[in-house]
């Protein structure tokens, strides 16, 4: 006998609200275990083999090769910021930032293109000058060609459906059908409320941030004062986390929609230009902002 395992809501709202995204920055290291030096070592100060390693920086800190690799974590950054966390390195986005999400990926490709590019260009030179650098442990056959660093350095993408399909079981007992189907919802209430939290976690950040730029100066001995610095990117993330939770509250919380509202209520219509010039201005945002904060609690997650 078959039994039917039933998706629950949780997941049905997820699979018409999401999508899965996967974001790979692959990157040459170009640094090498040499364990001849290890041993070299090891052995000068009497100590075991396996105590400690020498890893060779192939390229010596080279700009152009740190700029690639920093750039990675620029993009893992901009992925956590725009997405949430689903499982491992998988991230869900929201349906409605697709559009948003393919266009500021294609120019964080476009780059890392540049960058590397540029890399690419110096890169005789760059290994001339780590042969003068590296003196002896200079072996050219680690050098690979141009041609073969490029497969190298590359921004893959993978996205796909939140998984919706009923999951069947042949032949089993009804109570480890049952036993399933309530470790899946666990695990899909565990997914969703872990989602909203961190939501609403964000709202709280960025609620704050806007909060403390908007304070009045501070006043130093001297009696000079000093007034916090108003970025853009504090207020556009601002409004755009409001814009996300409009379409993105996955439980319906009345809480979160309610500070959502009342915080993109204080930021309508206001620049970042308004809020460096007008002290009514600031002083009006952080009243509502503040009252936001006193009323509302980030959301817990499932297994608190």
């Amino acid at each position: 006998m078959n039994f039917e395992l039933e998706k629950p809501k949780h997941l049905i709202s997820l699979a018409s609200s999401a999508v899965i995204v996967t974001v790979e920055v692959n990157v040459w290291t170009a640094t090498k275990q040499d364990k001849a030096i290890s041993n070299e070592v090891t052995t000068a100060k009497r100590a075991s083999a396996d105590a400690g390693k020498f890893t060779q920086n192939l390229l010596a800190n080279s700009p152009e090769h740190k700029a690639l690799l920093n750039y990675r974590q620029t993009v893992y950054n901009w992925l956590q910021r725009c997405t949430y966390d689903w499982a491992g390195s998988a991230r869900l986005l929201p349906t409605f930032q697709i559009e948003k999400f393919m266009k500021e990926l294609g120019e964080h490709k476009t780059a890392f293109q540049a960058l590397l590019n540029d890399f690419i260009t110096k890169y005789p030179s760059i290994v001339s000058d780590a042969a003068f650098k590296q003196g002896d442990m200079f072996d050219r056959m680690l050098y690979p060609d141009p041609k073969d660093i490029l497969r190298r350095f590359q921004i893959k993408e993978f996205i796909s459906d939140v998984p919706r399909n009923d999951f069947r079981t042949g032949g089993i007992a009804t109570a480890i059908a049952d036993d399933l189907q309530q470790h899946f919802t666990r695990q899909t209430k565990d997914i969703v409320n872990n989602v909203m939290a961190d939501a609403s976690e964000r709202l709280m950040t960025i609620a704050e941030r806007i909060s403390s730029a908007c304070a009045e100066p501070e006043y130093k001995d001297d009696g000079k004062s000093k007034r916090k610095k108003i970025y853009d990117t504090t207020v556009s993330q601002a409004k755009e986390i409001c814009e996300t939770l409009k379409h993105f509250n996955l439980t319906n919380n009345s809480a979160l929609e309610d500070a959502r509202q009342q915080l993109e209520a204080a930021l309508n219509g206001v620049t970042t230009e308004d809020l460096r010039e007008s002290a009514y201005e600031r002083r009006k945002v952080k009243d509502s902002v503040d009252d936001m904060l006193s009323k509302f609690k980030p959301l817990r997650t499932f297994n608190d």
